[in-house]
């Protein structure tokens, strides 16, 4: 009798590794950006809602220039209020004490603040919606990214994250 074999995309699937994310999520995170005005900020502020209890949350940045106003306005279209979040310099966080830091940066690497240690690093190479000519759909579309990826972070067994209706 003939042994069967997976095809090469069974193979792939079964050789494909879940999400570190889904094995170990985020105790202790910290979300990067060159201004920590928007990306970071729309992070965290989701991040605060869909974390488990306990979960630490910070961002920062390399050049923090303050909470754009977009990126609350577009966060309380959702329900979310991120006007007491203020922008932050790496050294005013415990970056050292997080487990995982994920960058927000969309622009060149080298401009994309970097931390060292024994950290999990995520990468999201994200647009500044600040750049774009028409900034509030620009705001609006990387809300809708960053909240996805921050869902996949802390997944929920079928329950619907706030601000996803």
């Amino acid at each position: 009798m003939a042994e069967e074999r997976p095809s090469r995309g069974a193979e792939a699937a079964a050789s494909a590794r879940p999400s570190a994310f889904i094995t170990a999520p985020p105790r202790r995170v910290l979300f990067l950006c060159v201004h920590n005005s928007a990306r970071s900020q729309m992070a965290e502020g989701f991040a605060r809602v869909m974390a488990p209890p306990g979960t630490e949350i910070w961002s920062a940045g390399s050049e923090p220039r303050g909470v754009n106003p977009y990126a609350i306005a577009v966060m309380a279209e959702v329900g979310i209020d991120i006007r007491g979040q203020r922008s932050r310099r790496l050294d005013e966080v415990p970056w050292r004490e997080a487990d995982t830091v994920v960058t927000l940066c969309g622009e060149a690497d080298a401009a994309c603040p970097t931390v060292t240690g024994d950290v999990r690093r995520v990468h999201w190479p994200l647009p500044d919606p600040a750049a774009a000519p028409d900034p509030l759909p620009a705001f609006r579309q990387a809300r809708d990214e960053i909240r996805w990826r921050v869902a996949s972070l802390w997944p929920r067994g079928g329950e619907q994250a706030p601000g996803t209706a």
